[in-house]
């Protein structure tokens, strides 16, 4: 699961499109890599035929040499505009994380003690105070026709059942897919009608519905949208009496940005949920999977009969072939129209495979021998290789100390790759070369008390800076997640590649000044904060997490009454235990994995879970924050099941009687 997940398409579309104007196409598409072919897919061999007919071809790369460069430039600027107010709406909602993913793996019991299954989830999802989870247990005293729900784990407040958890048959978990489900249409307007847009048919008229707002202690607002066969105009200049008011958008004139998306179109993605919560059995758990339509997540699934599954649902556009959904299109000649959506039994999905385990970790779904896109822009893998790499070297049988110990696991795989890199600079200066020398014999694991973690961190951030980051706008962050790790990983093996030049100085750097001049940044940056004794350096000194309460946090004075931290932390980014920071806020965690599960199939009531915060949004109760020391240091509390043994457990009883 993703936070931020259904607008991530959308950025991507614009910056590419923004790039463009700046950098030639071969360089945005270095920036952009495709998935590594040394990494793991979901479903490695989908059984799946394409059935429906493509309907034409165009070219991959749309024809905008209509847009002249000073429309262009307008567009782009237009764009701009519709991801500064987005950018405002994911401060409301907590949305925008693009580096946030999840993990989830199920093992098969032919390779555990217990000989049933585990399934084991963790999503990573923005932080917030109170925790966006409630653990809760649905339990009818008598199960009938009437009332069958008899099951336990997280929900979100106001939601009927639990989005993750288990009943007393089976056990599911959720991580993002992340397809690309979004496409910018440019619509040419009519001059002398406003209102109309072009289509292959002729001019057509836009629909228009005034939605009201409602405003506490106002007058409620009304807002004008329009609506082509695309979906709503989302920024315009062009006539319409009250866009610039309503949108604050500008775009040029004649023309238009529409926003063909899943999520403006009905679907009941708590009715799935629902059936999930009832499901006895995979063939029951597809069915109501079917209904999953928007976000798109990958459904992990076990039972206490001994199977693990994997689904994916979701509607996942079907593209006219050539079109790969990553510039906005042309949308008055119908070339680049949404052919339907890919049949459910046609989407990817595994039963008991031969591995014995699944793996989810916003990685790939499936390799380019699928007949369908669904997305050119995965996760590019790295959690999901460290967790296939430890489930094939544990030690057999599995148990669940195993299964704890990753989902703590603090291994970042960019540093076998950078270290002995590191380890072969030669410094004149003594106390660079004592710095250097902390990372000999390093494990690779971020742990909180770890002087190496804390070098490297600052290296890798440091890094990121310098080797792409001169090399884009301003305004473009690379980030230093998995795009990040895998651009860096292919430039180590091209050390006089123009992109380790920096461009500020007159000077043609390679990949070995890069690394000194970083090194010594780095070091200059512990020292000055943390002491010259690289020895005394601790990673959790750098990298902790305050929680901040969603409401009072935006008030001074009165905001430390109710957030909490800040709390050191292990893990990192693109690390199964997935702390990640924001570059423009180094190292401080704005994402994290908002609770731990861990279902035992052979005994429910011996399932673990955690969450981040605590159940109480009450500032002063003693379960607003009494999970943080638990979370934050990979420990667990029971989860709950059998009724006795909840009864002994509670501080108090409620009982719902219709």
């Amino acid at each position: 699961m993703k936070k931020g997940d259904l607008r991530v398409n959308l950025d991507r579309e614009i910056d590419r499109a923004k790039l463009l104007k700046t950098l030639p196409r071969n360089q945005v598409e270095f920036i952009y890599p495709p998935y590594p072919a040394d990494h793991p897919y979901i479903v490695p061999e989908p059984s799946s035929e394409k059935e429906t007919d493509q309907q034409g071809s165009v070219p991959a790369n749309p024809d905008l040499s209509y847009l002249t460069e000073s429309i262009w430039l307008e567009v782009t600027e237009s764009m701009d505009n519709i991801k500064s107010n987005v950018a405002v709406l994911d401060q409301i909602t907590g949305g925008g994380f693009e580096g946030i993913g999840s993990n989830s793996w199920a093992v098969h019991g032919d390779l555990t003690d217990t000989g049933k299954p585990y399934l084991v989830n963790d999503p990573h999802l923005g932080s917030q105070m109170p925790s966006i989870w409630y653990e809760v247990g649905l339990h009818c005293q008598e199960k009938t026709e009437e009332c069958q729900m008899d099951v336990a784990g997280f929900s979100f407040a106001g939601v009927p059942g639990v989005v993750i958890g288990h009943n007393d048959h089976i056990a599911w978990g959720l991580t993002n897919v992340g397809p690309d489900v979004m496409d910018l249409f440019i619509e040419k307007i009519n001059p002398e009608h406003p209102t109309q847009y072009l289509t292959p048919d002729g001019w057509a008229e836009m629909e228009s519905i005034v939605e009201v707002i409602q405003i506490a202690g106002s007058d409620p607002i009304e807002h004008q949208v329009y609506l082509t066969n695309h979906g709503p105009i989302i920024g315009s200049e062009y006539g319409l009496d009250d866009f610039d008011q309503t949108t604050g958008l500008a775009i040029p004139e004649n023309y238009a940005l529409a926003l063909r998306w899943t999520a403006l179109e009905p679907s009941c993605v708590f009715c799935a949920m629902w059936d999930i919560n009832l499901a006895k059995n995979w063939e029951e758990f597809r069915q109501a999977a079917a209904h999953f339509a928007v976000p798109s997540q990958n459904l992990i699934y076990a039972d206490i009969e001994g199977n693990i599954g994997y689904q994916m649902p979701g509607n996942i556009p079907i593209r006219v072939e050539g079109h790969d959904g990553m510039l906005p299109v042309p949308g008055w000649n119908g070339d680049y129209d949404w052919q339907g959506y890919i049949p459910f039994e046609e989407l990817p999905n595994s039963f008991n495979p031969p591995s014995g385990y699944i793996v989810t970790a916003n990685n790939a779904v499936v390799g380019p021998d699928y007949p369908y896109l669904i997305s050119e822009e995965w996760n590019r893998g790295f959690r999901a290789q460290r967790i296939v790499d430890m489930l094939e070297e544990a030690p057999k049988p599995i148990n669940i100390s195993m299964l704890k110990a990753m989902q703590g696991d603090n291994f970042d795989q960019i540093a076998p790759v950078l270290v002995p890199e590191i380890l072969n600079l030669h410094f004149s200066d003594p106390e660079l070369a004592a710095a250097q020398e902390i990372l000999l014999g390093w494990n690779y694991q971020a742990d909180l008390d770890s002087a190496p973690a804390a070098l490297f961190m600052t290296f890798w951030q440091n890094l990121v800076t310098n080797t792409m980051q001169d090399n884009l706008p301003d305004d473009y962050l690379v980030g230093v997640g998995s795009t990040s790790k895998e651009l860096i990983r292919q430039l180590v093996n091209q050390p006089e590649n123009p992109w380790w030049n920096d461009i500020s100085t007159p000077e043609r750097e390679t990949m070995a000044d890069i690394f000194k001049l970083t090194f010594e940044e780095s070091y200059q940056d512990l020292k000055k904060g943390y002491g010259k004794d690289p020895y005394s350096w601790q990673w959790g000194e750098l990298h902790t997490i305050t929680f901040q309460n969603q409401v009072m946090s935006s008030f001074p004075f009165v905001n430390k009454f109710f957030n909490r931290g800040p709390f050191p932390a292990a893990g990192g980014n693109e690390i199964v235990n997935a702390t990640g920071w924001d570059p423009g806020n180094p190292y401080v965690i704005d994402w994290l994995p908002s609770m731990r599960m861990i279902v035992n199939m052979n005994d429910l009531s011996n399932s673990l879970s955690i969450h981040t915060t605590g159940q109480s949004g009450h500032a002063y109760h003693s379960h607003y924050i009494d999970m943080a020391d638990l979370w934050r240091n990979i420990y667990y509390h029971p989860m709950l099941w059998e009724i006795d043994h909840i009864k002994r457990q509670a501080e108090s009883l409620l009982i719902i009687t219709p």
